[in-house]
């Protein structure tokens, strides 16, 4: 694992080009002078919101997880603003959640289309297909233990608010939007469908009478939900950052252990620089478990979303049993599920879970719903596919853990669920993905929960000083200029993937992670020579990107850097992909 240094407390100035930008976006005879939205960020809260004020800008958000703040400025206040050397501005840009493709529904003959929920399908596939219900037998279901899922909103479904015993065990609600918490008893606010959808996934508490098994991973988990999304799934940057601030200053009031963030958009910086990503370190580091979607944008390298590529979360790719539900040779990873490397070097996803075609509760109502009424059953359920599903897979898992053993810390629980994960393997027992797809493999909650290991995850990171801009890290992937990706330095050496690169129990994962199976690389999964890693990137010494790197797309990467329009693409919470 390699570090970045970098001065304490040091804030980047944002002076690029500014001369020409006040001359030409501010005139003094335009009426109404037109305002955007940004987040500004300082060395402490106090400080930043006089800033703003000092300008005459509108704070519409208080992100004090960030030393941050949401406000509504003229081109003129924000370039007041960039000319100070302890500010830096960030563009509030608006984050979406269902981007409507085109679906993947069965026609016939007649030019028809048939729906494509299997009624007879079952309800619970997820929660046998990694064991969780061999702990359900035991009597582990995430009792005592809190999950917050942060989406678009609840919907009124007894199973989500009450546990297998009839018990209240919505703690909470808050309304990130309009900075509100809101009554347990508070009507539905779920207009857009995916939050209940993800929800019901980790702790649906209703048996399924034709199995005997619940329909979640951990049905007697208490829930606090989260609102930053609207019913057409758009929100906010300042939204979702709020939406995190609120539940870190919650987590002792209502023993919030696991967070499920199921978006994910492009990053447009390094991990570090990323004002979502901090506030998702700020809670890993806060005592709670995230949980990210690697995202759906897969399955070329370099693909992990925001929050996914943050190295400390658990990033979660997605599988599919290829609807035979009974047979897992024909399992395999969704061509969706996003792939690694981070553009830092971090192995992403960090394990795979069950994304394909899974069924759970949504309203007929839901905006997805109504968009894609033929994944609906007419009734309750809804089957739907993408990285966010198996998120909220491992998030229950996390739940269940956490009930077995409250005293893991984030990092533990990382560490056992990846020791104890199974890599895809073809009949030959050679690796079916490599582990930039894959990750550790499989999600096995029931290994997860007896297993005793510690220290294995993180190992080389230091959050506190990552988040302070003490330093900053970089995983040890790379890739040559023949498109061989390797480790830059394994045990003072230079190891190659390929077909002479096995992979066994001593191995380390980026001087962080150690891998529970032997892995052997093979030609076939190498990528090609056009990847952006190769003996021709500049790297300084000390491994950090200089100001003049271009990105693939040649959009420049600096310290000066203002997020704006152009730059920052949307967090997406569900982008719509085909059922697998």
């Amino acid at each position: 694992m390699f570090k970045v240094n970098k001065p304490m407390g040091r804030l980047a100035c944002l002076t690029l080009g500014l001369g020409l930008l006040s001359a030409t976006w501010f005139n003094p005879l335009s009426e109404p002078t037109p305002k955007g939205s940004y987040i500004i960020q300082g060395n402490n809260l106090a400080a930043v919101k006089a800033a703003v004020q000092a300008v005459g800008g509108e704070i519409t958000h208080e992100l004090g997880l960030i030393r941050a703040v949401g406000a509504r400025l003229t081109l003129a206040q924000q370039a007041q603003l960039k000319s100070s050397e302890q500010l830096r501005l960030y563009d509030n840009s608006q984050v979406e959640t269902a981007k409507k493709k085109v679906s993947s529904v069965a026609a016939d003959s007649a030019g028809t289309t048939e729906p494509v929920v299997d009624n007879s399908a079952s309800h619970s596939a997820h929660v046998s297909g990694v064991s969780a219900d061999r702990l359900h037998a035991e009597g582990m279901t995430g009792a005592g233990v809190t999950l917050a899922v942060l989406d678009s909103g609840l919907a009124d479904f007894r199973p989500l608010k009450r546990d297998t015993g009839g018990n209240l065990r919505t703690l909470s609600q808050y309304d990130a939007i309009n900075d509100q918490e809101l009554s347990v008893w508070a009507a539905p606010n779920d207009e857009n469908g995916h939050g209940s959808h993800v929800t019901s996934i980790s702790i649906n508490s209703e048996l399924e009478y034709s199995s005997g098994r619940f329909r979640g991973i951990a049905p007697d988990a208490n829930l606090v939900s989260v609102k930053a999304f609207d019913e057409h799934g758009q929100g906010s940057y300042a939204d979702v950052i709020r939406g995190i601030d609120w539940l870190v200053a919650q987590k002792d009031n209502y023993n919030i252990r696991v967070l499920n963030l199921s978006f994910s958009a492009a990053p447009r910086s390094h991990y570090w620089d990323d004002p979502l990503n901090q506030a998702v370190m700020a809670a890993w580091q806060a005592g709670i478990v995230v949980v990210a979607s690697a995202g759906n944008t897969g399955p070329d390298p370099m693909t992990i979303g925001i929050p996914g590529n943050v190295p400390y979360v658990v990033t979660v790719g997605a599988m599919t049993d290829n609807y035979t539900l009974d047979d897992p040779s024909d399992d395999k990873l969704a061509d969706f599920s996003s792939t690694g490397p981070t553009v830092e070097g971090f192995v992403k996803p960090d394990l795979i879970a069950p994304g394909g075609h899974v069924t759970a509760l949504m309203n007929d109502d839901g905006q997805i719903a109504l968009e894609h009424p033929e994944y609906h059953d007419g009734g309750i359920f809804f089957t739907m596919s993408g990285t966010s599903q198996s998120a909220a897979v491992v998030s229950g898992v996390a739940a269940l853990m956490l009930q077995a053993d409250p005293s893991l810390s984030p990092d533990d629980v990382k560490c056992r669920l990846m020791v104890s994960a199974k890599g895809a393997r073809n009949a030959d027992g050679s690796p079916r993905y490599s582990l930039l797809h894959q990750g550790a493999g499989l999600v096995d909650a029931y290994a997860a929960v007896y297993s005793t290991e510690y220290g294995c995850a993180n190992r080389g990171l230091d959050i506190s000083k990552d988040l302070s801009g003490e330093a900053h890290y970089t995983g040890l992937v790379r890739q040559d200029e023949d498109g061989n990706f390797y480790f830059e330095i394994v045990d003072g050496q230079s190891m190659l993937w390929s077909d002479s690169m096995l992979w066994s129990d001593s191995m380390l994962w980026s001087d962080s992670m150690l891998w529970a199976d032997s892995m052997l690389w093979s030609d076939s999964l190498l990528w090609s020579g056009s990847m952006l890693w190769s003996d021709s990137m500049l790297w300084s010494d000390s491994m950090l990107w200089s100001d003049s790197m271009l990105w693939a797309d040649s959009m420049l990467w600096s310290d000066s850097m203002l997020w704006s329009d152009s730059l920052v693409d949307s967090v997406s919470i569900n982008v719509w992909v085909p059922q697998e």
